[in-house]
């Protein structure tokens, strides 16, 4: 039986939902799978993917099974499959570097980590445990700002020559200096920062193309979110936020007809209400002009669980990555980038993304070539790819 072996860093609520969506889809059939983008990517559906590592530093987590740490606090997202079977998989101690905001130790212990009282691994130990494992991919969990800690373990997947799907917004997959190291070692890299399946950012993105295909002229916007998770806790230190707001403003800046100056749009994460949970509740409004210079605006507010919207997105993220490993292609993996994180190495709308994905899974090597090469060409076909 094929299955894809991935190891996790961060074993919160976006793991857990990841986790319990392996499952959850085991016993179900293609027509009654309801949330998935793909039921099946390159013979994979979500089932065959298998976790055989993860590193946590919550004492609550560290030790435990991976199907007992999911349900662990403070993860507080929606139990949408209760029976997660035993993995075998025990949560290792990670290394803490910036991964841990220190005001979080003024909230209670239910909301926010409790560091394990164990000896952080070094790299080498990461990399055995990687080796050892059979791990094929990294999934990069870390919270927002944790920028040592990311650059600690994709340089362990370097290492342990494990492919890497970056899903927060520090800048790996889209810093020239790290896509070309993991374009040397032929490792892919999907990344940076994980776009939800219908969330604040793929909205507002969606809304902006949009004004511009309809000739309405775009003035000023913000996107305002608020939630209750551990996400939007650690958030609340803005100095860990600066890569977080680039990556937001700028997957709103790319796809509008003229880019806005900096005054008149705000996109990034708002406040901390606690009792939302995993809850995420986003507000965007949007002034502009219509024919006649007449002014309109558009105000909408949507409300998510925040992880489950991530892990449809994580699952096909992982199984495009798996066919990059198994056509042997290294560096960034630019259609899945696109499509699936909000600041990729080169930025397209939400449908040129799509058709570049679907044409990725199909078709294989030859449209990542042409879009490295920035020039996407969607009609190469497989038997051109062959005749390669």
């Amino acid at each position: 039986m094929k299955s894809i072996r991935i190891a996790v860093v961060g074993v919160g609520n976006c793991a857990s939902s990841l986790v319990q969506g392996i499952h959850y889809y085991r016993n179900k059939e293609e027509g009654d799978a309801i949330g998935l983008m793909h039921w099946e990517i390159g013979g994979y559906s979500p089932s065959d993917i298998e976790v055989v590592a993860a590193f946590d530093i919550d004492r609550r987590k560290v030790g435990r099974d991976v199907s007992e740490a999911i349900f662990a606090e403070p993860n507080c997202t929606t139990v949408f499959c209760q029976d997660v079977p035993p993995t075998g998989v025990k949560v290792r101690m990670g290394r803490i570097l910036d991964g841990y905001s220190e005001h979080m130790a003024n909230y209670p212990e239910k909301n926010t980590f409790v560091l394990a009282d164990e000896p952080e691994p070094s790299r080498e130990e990461v990399v055995s445990v990687l080796k050892e494992s059979g791990a094929e991919i990294l999934m990069n969990y870390l919270p927002v700002g944790s920028e040592e800690a990311t650059r600690f373990y994709a340089e362990c997947a370097l290492e342990a020559g494990v492919a890497f799907i970056n899903n927060i917004p520090v800048f790996i997959a889209s810093d020239p200096a790290w896509a070309e190291r993991f374009r040397e070692r032929n490792i892919p890299i999907i990344g940076d920062d994980i776009k939800a399946q219908l969330g604040a950012t793929i909205t507002h993105r969606t809304l902006t193309d949009l004004f511009k295909k309809r000739g309405v002229r775009l003035e000023r916007t913000y996107q305002l979110n608020t939630g209750g998770n551990t996400d939007f806790l650690n958030m609340l230190n803005r100095s860990r936020l600066a890569s977080k707001k680039e990556s937001k403003t700028e997957a709103v800046q790319s796809v509008a007809a003229e880019r806005l100056d900096e005054e008149n749009i705000h996109v990034g994460p708002s406040d901390y209400v606690a009792w939302q949970k995993d809850n995420k509740l986003c507000f965007i409004r949007m002034e502009g002009k219509l024919f006649g210079d007449v002014p309109m605006n558009l105000e909408l507010r949507l409300s998510v669980e925040d992880s489950p919207n991530s892990a449809g997105v994580a699952i096909d993220a992982i199984r495009c990555c798996k066919l990059a490993i198994e056509r042997g292609e290294g560096g960034v993996v630019y259609a899945p980038s696109a499509y699936f994180m909000k600041h990729p190495p080169v930025q397209y709308t939400d449908d040129e993304a799509y058709r570049m994905t679907e044409a990725f899974i199909s078709n294989g090597a030859c449209i990542e070539e042409e879009i490295a090469d920035e020039v996407p060409d969607y009609s190469c076909r497989a038997g051109e790819q062959a005749q390669a």
